[in-house]
């Protein structure tokens, strides 16, 4: 090639790599000065001035241009650290993009000749090695993990006492393995030093692929050798334990329902208790063993568990309906997703009433029925406590109610059940609201297991108008006390990340909880409660406020875009009422923790839990105006008009212009708690990018900046913690003393429910089973029950 060709060449690459600095200047001069006027910080402006003269000199071929780019690359080096220190990922995102063009200015400095001196070529290429490689090593530690905190000083922990076990501890009888909801199995065949050796061991298909609002997030229960579980369709199935075979299906003929059809899992009865081992099942007679499960049309319905046949002796032929007394027309938004509690000889369920809808939804009611009969034993009504079982001739269980959707916990030998609450209808006004409503919501309530009536209530939330709903399994474990005995606690973990340890006896709070001033003002048609409630005597799991400086993008370029976003918005900090602006909230009603719950490894006295941390953002609308876009054929983000009110409301999350949440990682960590200490004892993101990505897009490259989860974990007396969950395909064991990844198992799809792990009594194997229907950061949905076991 003729040194006019290579020349002609040189000045094109120049002009292109110059108009690409000017753009990327100009973009951040324009955007920083805007972020100025906003109160936020200088560097963009100055960053953008200095790149967008840089740029116009490397058009002109002049070497200036590349000294200049250079003198504001170190100076951002310098103003990086200074801005955020040495953490890794606020880092990458404010240099990983500026090291990359400068790399290529440096390789193109020695063919900048215009008028000056020419840069020296082997310096030019010295440096040019030295930022190459500087990438190579940050790519490289891209990809390991970056632990928050290591256990390496934890001290030894001081395990308290397990509550009530009286299942075999090779099953799983219960949606949280036992009433307590421990999800800790004593079980030990699959250890730490094994577990990289499990292998799928059998897969079953439901034949139900979700589609749209559909979720296939079933946690199976085990026993005597059958799995048993549900459908998004509330069809239901037994499994033959060992080789994943389907022994009887049971259609329910459950009508569809399009708001948001899922089965978390299914109830066991056993009527003859003494009868344990799997030979003995055959001998029993119809329905003395029983699956009673929900539907997602509103009934409850009893099968028997050898067969799959309708128990007829159970309400009508098999069924009752849940829809009695609701009296609401909206009769839709009402259904069960969790799996209903058998306890004693009642089933007691509550049930989804669907956000943000309208006012006058149906109940909250939490109802207890014979599980042999199906007949009504009691009820709990909060609006109005006189009404106990079915409501008077003409009238109906209060309507709009804090509901029970998530799965409660009981204890048999107080003679508790224990219902976390959700918000009365809809969520994010509450103007219209009852001193019931206020009382009850966003709470946990003792009821009576015998008669419902209450017996105390803690609420975690006052006057909630951020969707802060209690989510998860309250989780009962007794609790060092410090002095060689122990206390009798409950633990809740909420969408706050705030975790309150209660005396389960009374409600008192065994961990100090104090009320904090919160930000005041939103609408003025709402009011806001002056405090909030706050467990300071135990650890919060991701509450750090937000600020401009966690802001995060890819590159400088969508960073800025968050941090004006960030600016616009309102935002004081957690609980910063909704209003006319654009509102930020954070934590979110996503979490913190959500619907998946916590695990407690009972012989080692470390809680697991596991988290999301992504923030929201929202505005209220005008009735006429929201009701006048929605007529003209407009379309609300969020979707939740709260017809009844005087708003509607429009909310999303707060991602920047590539579909990246805004905020700095991790989006999700898996954390351990002592529970003698009350303090954490390792914390590491969970889940890495490989199967999602900017604008969706995955990018296969397994970053562990810890992603969104949806289910929980469990735990082995072995020292193991299996959890699912992340926006990857796989399912993960950990070492709970240490939180180090010991191995992974690749699933079909990916996963948002709760493993569960058995030891079948025919072959004594243990097994890690775990439903995969897809996640919400991919479109690839499936119908998977996977189990994985040692080889044979």
């Amino acid at each position: 090639m003729s040194s006019t060709n290579v020349s002609k060449m040189n000045s094109v690459f120049l002009i292109i790599l110059g108009t690409v600095i000017l753009l990327v200047g100009l973009f951040l001069l324009v955007g920083g000065g805007y972020l100025i006027t906003l109160g936020g910080s200088w560097y963009f402006a100055i960053a953008g001035l200095g790149l967008t003269l840089s740029g116009a000199f490397v058009i002109q071929r002049r070497l200036i241009g590349a000294v200049l780019y250079l003198v504001v690359f170190a100076a951002s080096i310098i103003w990086s650290l200074w801005d955020v220190g040495f953490a890794f990922w606020p880092l990458y995102s404010r240099l990983f993009a500026l090291a990359a063009l400068a790399l290529v200015v440096l390789v193109a400095m020695p063919h900048f000749y215009g008028r000056g001196p020419r840069a020296p070529a082997p310096l030019a290429y010295t440096g040019a090695a030295i930022v190459a490689l500087s990438l190579i090593v940050t790519f490289y530690y891209a990809l390991q993990p970056q632990p928050i905190q290591t256990a390496d000083n934890a001290p030894a922990p001081v395990p308290g006492r397990a509550v009530g076990r009286v299942q075999p501890a090779t099953d799983w009888r219960y949606f949280g393995h036992t009433p307590s909801g421990t999800r800790h199995a004593l079980v030990d065949q699959i250890t730490p030093s094994n577990v990289a050796d499990l292998k799928v061991a059998w897969t079953y298909q439901t034949g139900e692929i979700p589609k749209g609002s559909q979720g296939h997030v079933v946690t199976p229960l085990h026993v005597n050798g059958v799995l048993y579980g549900c459908t998004q369709s509330s069809q239901l199935f037994a499994l033959d334990a060992d080789s994943g075979k389907e022994i009887w299906h049971h259609n329910s003929k459950a009508q569809a329902n399009n708001v948001y059809p899922r089965c978390r899992g299914v109830g066991y009865y056993d009527a003859a208790p003494a009868l344990t081992t799997a030979s003995s099942q055959t001998a029993t007679a119809a329905c003395t063993r029983r699956i009673i499960a929900t539907t997602v049309d509103a009934r409850l319905i009893a099968v028997d568990a050898q067969t799959g046949q309708s128990c007829v002796d159970f309400g009508e032929g098999g069924g009752v309906s849940l829809r009695i007394g609701m009296g609401s027309p909206e009769q839709e938004l009402y259904f069960p997703t969790a799996a209903p509690t058998v306890v004693r000889d009642l089933v007691v369920v509550g049930g989804l009433v669907w956000d943000n809808q309208t006012t006058g939804e149906p109940s909250g009611v939490v109802r207890a029925f014979n599980v042999q009969t199906g007949a009504l034993v009691w009820a709990w009504d909060l609006g109005n406590p006189a009404i106990t079982r079915e409501p008077p001739p003409g009238q109906s269980y209060t309507a709009g109610t804090p509901n029970v959707w998530s799965t409660p916990a009981f204890d048999d030998a107080l003679g508790l059940i224990y219902l976390p609450t959700g918000n009365a209808t809809p969520d994010f006004w509450g103007g219209h609201r009852s001193e019931a409503d206020d009382r009850y919501s966003s709470s946990i309530v003792a009821l009576d297991i015998a008669t419902g009536r209450e017996r105390w209530r803690f609420q975690t939330v006052h006057h909630d108008r951020w969707d802060y709903d209690v989510p998860s399994q309250p989780a009962l474990y007794d609790v060092p006390d410090g002095h060689g005995g122990t206390l009798p606690a409950l633990i809740q973990t909420t969408k706050r990340g705030q975790i309150f340890m209660l005396d389960r006896r009374n409600g008192a709070p065994i961990a100090q909880v104090e009320e904090h001033p919160v930000p005041q003002g939103g609408v003025a048609d709402d009011r806001s409660s002056p405090t909030q409630p706050y467990s300071v005597g135990m650890p919060t799991i991701g509450t750090e406020p937000l600020s401009e400086k966690r802001m995060w993008g890819l590159t400088p370029l969508d960073q800025l875009i968050c941090r004006i976003d960030f600016r616009k918005a309102r935002y004081e900090g957690e609980f910063t009422p909704p209003s006319e602006r654009l509102t930020i909230q954070y934590p979110s009603w996503l979490g913190g923790m959500n619907w998946g719950s916590v695990s407690i490894a009972e012989n080692l006295g470390y809680m697991i839990v596991n988290d999301t941390r992504v923030a929201i953002w929202n505005r209220m609308i005008p009735r006429a105006a929201y009701d006048e876009k929605t007529l003209s054929g407009g379309g609300h983000e969020g979707n939740a008009p709260q017809v009844g009110t005087p708003w509607g409301i429009e909310q999303g999350r707060f991602l920047s212009p590539l579909g990246i949440p805004c905020q700095e990682p991790p989006y999700g960590t898996i954390s351990a708690i002592d529970l003698a200490t009350r303090k954490v004892a390792w914390s590491t993101p969970l889940g890495t990018t490989e199967q999602t990505g900017p604008f969706g897009i995955a990018t296969h490259l397994p970053m562990p900046i810890g992603m969104p989860t949806r289910g929980g974990p469990i735990t082995t007396s072995s020292g193991l913690v299996f959890m699912a969950g992340t926006q990857d395909f796989y399912i993960r064991a950990l070492d709970v003393r240490t939180g180090k990844e010991l191995w992974k198992g690749r699933l079909p799809v990916g996963a948002e429910a709760t493993p569960m792990t058995y030891v079948s009594p025919k072959t004594g194997r243990q097994f890690v089973v775990i439903s995969a229907g897809g996640n919400s950061a991919t479109t690839q949905k499936g119908d998977y029950v996977v189990a994985y076991a040692l080889p044979e």
